[in-house]
Parts: structure tokens; C-alpha cells; sequence
């Protein structure tokens, strides 16, 4: 029977405990969202390199979550790039695969850690703070990066201090709880629940590792808690997947088979072999100090991960169809409006996000030099037929400009400061473009309008707007390989043709003005011929703003 002293101690204890966990956790978002942030541009340039071959599939999934420190970031991430279309189910399987590798570098820190190296920690989390309290950017994020990665020992430290697992009581109650759980399938659900709860492998295998450390949890038992820590880290990417297109899911699904079959593989072999495994891991790390009986959990971790990768790579084509056979594709509306590159799940990445802005920002300038190029038929055909497709595409640039805004005010919350100008770029451009597809729409009208009063321009009209025309969408040509390519070569052509431009409105407004004093004009055409030219004009200064955008913010050629 507890005294009411021992109850105190016991809850002091376990306060303690969790106190510890809590840092733990919060160094690790700590880290993880500074590594996000400041390694965001390798990241970008190892997605560039994504490919069909699954090897490298497995290293770029092994190297962004060596990065960020997050197998559940890695596998949010290619959710969200699934679902925009930029990746295929067979490139992300072996990314997926390969996050599940480079989460393991976690608890090799973990379990290295003794007292020199804590002391080491606990003055980088301090240097961190410091770092805070600095303006420049960088060596905030910095700061962020040496504080989150301190907190994280000095969690680890607070859960194996003599305050929580060194107080006997403490250790009688978890080896209690552990005997009465001794089972395996009871200890995979206890690392599931846990690494649901807290959404983080990374987390509770150091937790992990730092019980059996303190030798309150025997390695045996803590085995069978790393294999079901590894189906609790899929509840992250499920989560992430509901409201996603079909393939988003069958990623999702991906992961959470891969993990699953991974770990009933091991738990039966293990099950059947416990005293040999648990044999092989002692003699790889002999002796019974915390560092050794830490490793002993670290290691197997790896060879966890390893092995399942190496045993299920080469039926990558057999998950993608199994996951496509359980998710069908549902027919969906096909008026519905969607982004076709851009996530809400890659704002936690602001440099993939802004590469995929990008990309749909260029299928937005694509559309909207269609729409100019459609929009004079009804004025030299007198036909309306290609009315249904402009307005479509219409509704699409709305629709992505407003979508688009709303994603880079999000994303610009966290943005660093090197990227704001981009940003800022990428908000002046959305708005010419919206302009430029209005002036489509206002083309279009006035053919139909011309149509329905049955007047049309003059041949030498017609032959004016036409070579007037033309200029505009030369400068297309050059606005789009500028914004698109980031091509500065050509932006001196773009600036003559937009001179060019100007001169021909007031050359053809003044060539109007005396065909109508000649009477070879009529007077009913003369309020649509002047509003097409104007027009034309208003199309051809934006898009100087669009090219001039790649040099600074606002598209203004005298900034440039």
C-alpha cells in the first residue's frame, strides 16, 4: 500500500516524465521546421531530380527526411505533389520507401548522446535563444535549428534524470504496466496509439530508446513498440490524404501497406526468435551502459527500415496496382474548378510551393493567350463560335487567380525573406494576367455586339487591328519564354514592340479620325474600333509587366 508521500513522489515523478517528453517533442518541431525552411532549396533541386528509376526514388525519400527530420513532412509533402500532378504513383512509392530510411537518423542521435555531448546540447540550445533575438533572418532560422536540436537532449535528459526514471517507484510502475502488456501484438498497438497521438515515429522512438536507456523497458518489449510506431507514423499522410484526389490516397495507402507488411514480417520473426534477435543486438552492442543499451533499439530501427525497403523495392509496380485495384477513380464533375499544380499541403515547403505556383501561373498565361487569339473570330468571321470556350476559360483564370492569391498570402507567412520578392513578383503578375483575360472577354463582346447590329470594319480597318494584332502576340511570345524560362535575353525585343505598339494606337487612332471626316467610315463601328485598339494597347503593357517581372516585383522596365 502507497502512503500518501509515495502517491507524491509518484506523481512528481511522472510529471516529470511528461515535462520531459514535452521538450522533447517541441525541440523536435523546433528543428524540423528550420531544416524545412532552410533546406527548402536542396529539397527543391533533389524533387528536380525525381525520376523512374526506384533507387534513386529510395535516396531522394532518404535524403529529404535526413533533412528535415520527418518521415510524416516527407510523406505530407509527396501527398501534396501526387495531387497536383507533378508526380506519379510509381515515383513516389520509392520516395515514400526511402523516408522511412532517413527517419531513422532520429534515434542514432538519440542513442549516441552521454554526458559531454548533453553539456554540448544544453549550451546550443541556449546559443539558439540568442540567436532569436538577432534581426537577420538566417541566423534567426539558425538559432531556431540549434535551439530546437538542444531541447531535444535536454527532453531526453529530463525523462532518463533521477527525478522521473531514476525514482524507484516510477520503474516498479512501468515494468508493471509492461508485464501486464507482455504480449507482442498488444506492444505494436501501444506504439501505434502512441505515434498517432503524438504524430511524430521520430518522437516516440526516442522515448523509446531513452526507457530502455534507463532500463525500465526491457529491449524485447521496446522491439515490438518500434514496429507498431512505424504503422502509427501513416496516420499523418492518411490524414493528409482525405479531401485528395484518388492517387493522393493511394499513396497514403502505399505507405500504410509498406509499414504494415514491414512490421508483421518482423513481429512474427521475431516473435518466433526473440532470444536470438535480442542475442544479435547484444553482441553488436556489448555491455550494459545507457549508450549501449540504446543502440541496441537505434540499430534495429535501421535494419527495420532497411530491410523492408530492400525486400519490397522490387514490387513497386505490385503496391501501385494493388493501391489502384482498392481506390478506384471517381468520375468527377468536369466542370469542377481545381488548381492542377498547387497544394494546401505544400505550404509547409515554401520552395516546392513556389515551383509549383509557378507552374500554374504559366498554364494560367498559356490560357490567356488562347482566349486573345479566340476573341477577334467573331470580328473577322462574324462567327460566335468560339464563345463557350473563352468564357470556360475565363471562368479558369478567375478562378485560379483567386485561389492562387489566397495560397501566396498563406504562404508568405512563413516565408524567408530571400523568397518575398518572388512572391511579390508572382502576386503584381496574377493580376495582369486577370487583366489581360478581362480584355479577351471585352474583344469578344464587341465582335458579338457587332454581329447582332450587323455593321463590321472597314478592309483597311480590319488590315490595321491586324498587324496591330500581331505585335501583341509576337510579345507573347517573348513574355511567356521570359517568365517561364526566366529568359532575359529577348525582354529589349519586348520593350521595342511595346514601343511599337503605342506608336501604331495613335497612328491608327488618328488614321480613324480621318476616314470618319472623309465619310469612309461608319460612325456606328467608331466606338468598337477605338475601345480594340486602346485594348490592344492596355494587353501590350502588361505584358511588359509580366516579362520585366523576372528582374523586379512590380514589371516596371525603368526599376529594371
Amino acid at each position: 500500500m502507497l502512503s500518501s508521500n509515495d502517491i507524491m513522489q509518484l506523481v512528481g515523478s511522472l510529471i516529470w516524465l511528461l515535462a520531459g517528453v514535452g521538450v522533447f517533442i517541441v525541440g523536435m518541431n523546433f528543428m524540423g521546421d528550420a531544416l524545412e525552411k532552410t533546406a527548402g532549396g536542396g529539397m527543391k533541386k533533389l524533387l528536380e531530380k525525381i525520376s523512374n528509376n526506384p533507387f534513386s526514388g529510395v535516396g531522394i525519400g532518404a535524403g529529404v527526411t535526413a533533412i528535415i527530420q520527418s518521415s510524416s513532412a516527407t510523406s505530407v509533402m509527396v501527398i501534396g505533389l501526387v495531387n497536383a500532378g507533378v508526380m506519379t504513383l510509381m515515383q513516389a512509392t520509392p520516395i515514400i520507401m526511402g523516408a522511412n530510411i532517413g527517419t531513422t537518423i532520429t534515434g542514432v542521435l538519440v542513442a549516441l548522446k552521454n554526458d559531454y555531448f548533453n553539456m554540448a546540447m544544453y549550451l546550443l540550445a541556449f546559443a539558439g535563444v540568442m540567436m532569436g533575438f538577432l534581426k537577420k533572418e538566417k541566423i534567426k532560422l539558425a538559432g531556431s535549428l540549434c535551439c530546437g536540436l538542444g531541447l531535444i537532449f535536454v527532453g531526453l535528459n529530463v525523462m532518463s534524470s533521477e527525478q522521473a526514471f531514476g525514482n524507484p517507484l516510477v520503474e516498479s510502475l512501468f515494468t508493471g504496466i509492461f508485464k501486464a502488456i507482455d504480449h507482442p501484438l498488444l506492444l505494436v498497438f501501444v506504439g501505434v496509439i502512441f505515434t498517432a497521438l503524438i504524430q511524430s515515429s521520430s518522437a516516440s522512438t526516442g522515448v523509446v530508446i531513452t526507457m530502455v536507456g534507463a532500463g525500465v523497458l526491457p529491449l524485447d518489449l521496446a522491439l515490438f513498440i518500434i514496429l507498431g510506431a512505424n504503422i502509427g507514423t501513416c496516420v499523418t499522410a492518411l490524414l493528409a490524404s482525405v479531401g485528395a484526389n484518388a492517387n493522393s490516397k493511394r499513396v497514403a495507402l502505399i505507405h500504410f501497406t509498406f509499414n504494415v507488411v514491414g512490421t508483421a514480417f518482423f513481429a512474427v520473426l521475431i516473435w518466433i526468435f526473440r532470444e536470438p534477435a535480442v542475442n544479435l543486438l547484444v553482441s553488436l552492442f556489448p555491455g550494459d551502459d545507457p549508450m549501449s543499451l540504446q543502440m541496441r533499439v537505434s540499430a534495429f530501427h535501421v535494419i527495420f527500415n532497411v530491410t523492408t525497403t530492400v525486400l519490397l523495392l522490387p514490387f513497386v509496380k505490385l503496391l501501385v496496382k494493388y493501391s489502384c485495384t482498392i481506390i478506384k477513380d471517381k468520375q468527377e464533375a468536369k466542370e469542377s474548378l481545381s488548381l492542377r499544380f498547387v497544394d494546401e499541403r505544400l505550404l509547409s515547403t515554401p520552395p516546392v510551393a513556389l515551383m509549383q505556383v509557378k507552374k500554374e501561373m504559366d498554364y494560367m498565361l498559356g490560357l490567356v493567350e488562347e482566349n486573345i487569339a479566340l476573341s477577334f473570330t467573331a470580328m473577322d468571321t462574324g462567327s460566335a463560335e468560339h464563345g463557350e470556350k473563352i468564357r470556360k476559360n475565363e471562368e479558369i483564370i478567375d478562378f485560379t487567380n483567386s485561389e492562387l492569391t489566397k495560397f501566396l498570402i498563406n504562404l508568405s507567412v512563413n516565408m524567408e525573406q530571400s523568397n518575398e520578392k518572388i512572391v511579390g513578383s508572382y502576386f503584381h503578375v496574377l493580376n495582369d494576367l486577370e487583366r489581360i483575360g478581362d480584355h479577351a472577354e471585352n474583344f469578344h463582346e464587341i465582335g458579338i455586339e457587332m454581329i447582332k447590329k450587323e455593321i463590321s470594319f472597314s478592309q483597311n480597318a480590319r488590315g490595321e487591328i491586324g498587324a496591330m494584332r500581331d505585335s501583341v502576340m509576337q510579345m507573347f511570345d517573348i513574355s511567356k519564354d521570359a517568365f517561364e524560362n526566366l529568359n532575359k535575353q529577348q525582354l529589349p525585343d519586348l520593350t521595342a514592340l511595346e514601343e511599337s505598339v503605342d506608336v501604331k494606337k495613335n497612328e491608327l487612332i488618328a488614321s480613324h479620325f480621318a476616314r470618319l471626316a472623309d465619310g469612309n467610315c461608319n460612325v456606328d463601328v467608331s466606338p468598337y474600333y477605338s475601345s480594340v485598339v486602346l485594348g490592344l494597347e492596355r494587353v501590350a503593357d502588361h505584358l511588359v509587366n509580366v516579362g520585366y517581372s523576372i528582374l523586379n516585383p512590380t514589371g516596371s522596365q525603368k526599376e529594371s
